[in-house]
């Protein structure tokens, strides 16, 4: 109990400041477009920006340190059993302070869960604290941002026959949770090259989807996930990322999530980034290893 009040105290505190730091930021009349193309990342699948599964240092949107950025997002995921869409807006103030809301809608598509529903939101906060992977490239420093996102699951629908309506009543210790994380991001325009590493201290199963703790477990564990993106020219990339996550249900074999994936950016206002997702297992009840494709559309400045 009194690491969860810490670590609560902690996600108010990150607030806090995030807010501050907006508040202080001088309001300017409009966006001002500043950063160079691609540099906000695109939205991943929690609403922060950074890749597809992963959130990385960079603050959302093309706004500058005297200005702001924002974007929407729309996100599909589908494998063989299920699929996940998650859509949301986020705004990044000052190029230091990122806020976002995201809602998750997830469902199955084969028996015996083909009535399955599960919907999750969930609200972000980033603070920059150090470095600029854009310009700091005589510096081997990383460009380092703290956040945290809160996650709060809307029920499960589908399952009444079974009498299931909460994710409790799979196992989870809860329905709503927090997750912190850092994360450092280096651009390496030499090389045409992006390199991030995350760390996050979760409790939560399958992104918070089936709740958070469980019959196997209910304490914050330090997950790692690594991005790597190589340029193409200045509106392509390609990369592949990694995501650790925790196996904290029994009715739920867990396992890493991991892609390969095409990033393009026409221009500041549009991008369009497919994937080749593997989710390994999801549930005991369709047992075998989740694989499909992921295509995300994201619009702003």
């Amino acid at each position: 109990m009194r690491q969860a009040e810490r670590l609560a105290g902690l996600g108010g505190a990150l607030l806090a400041g995030a807010l501050l730091c907006a508040d202080a930021a001088a309001q300017p009349a409009a966006p001002d477009l500043g950063k160079l193309l691609a540099t906000g990342g695109v939205s991943q699948l929690e609403g922060a920006g950074g890749g597809g599964i992963t959130p990385w240092a960079l603050i959302t949107g093309y706004g500058s340190r005297d200005s702001y950025g924002a974007n929407a997002h729309y996100t599909a995921v589908r494998s063989q059993d299920y699929g996940l869409d998650a859509y949301g807006v986020a705004v990044g103030l000052a190029d230091r302070v990122e806020l976002s809301l995201a809602r998750q809608q997830f469902r199955g598509s084969l028996a015996p869960l083909a009535q399955l529903r599960i919907q999750q939101d969930i609200v972000g906060v980033k603070l920059r604290l150090a470095g600029d992977a854009v310009y700091d490239q005589d510096r081997w420093l990383p460009q380092i941002a703290v956040g945290a996102m809160y996650k709060r699951n809307r029920g499960v629908g589908g399952l009444g026959a079974l009498g299931v309506g909460n994710v409790r009543q799979l196992g989870a210790k809860d329905d709503r949770g927090v997750d912190y994380y850092v994360a450092a991001t280096k651009i390496l325009f030499e090389y045409s090259l992006l390199l991030n590493g995350t760390l996050r201290a979760t409790k939560a199963n399958q992104m918070g989807i089936l709740g958070f703790g469980g019959d196997r477990g209910d304490n914050y564990q330090a997950m790692a996930e690594v991005s790597a993106a190589y340029l193409i020219n200045r509106k392509l990339a390609a990369g592949v990322e990694y995501r650790r996550k925790p196996h904290n249900l029994g009715v739920d074999r867990e396992k890493a999530y991991y892609d390969v994936f095409l990033a393009y950016f026409p221009n500041k206002h549009v991008s369009v980034t497919a994937a080749y997702a593997v989710l390994g297992d999801i549930t005991v009840f369709n047992p075998q290893r989740q694989h499909g494709w992921y295509l995300s559309l994201q619009t702003g400045f």
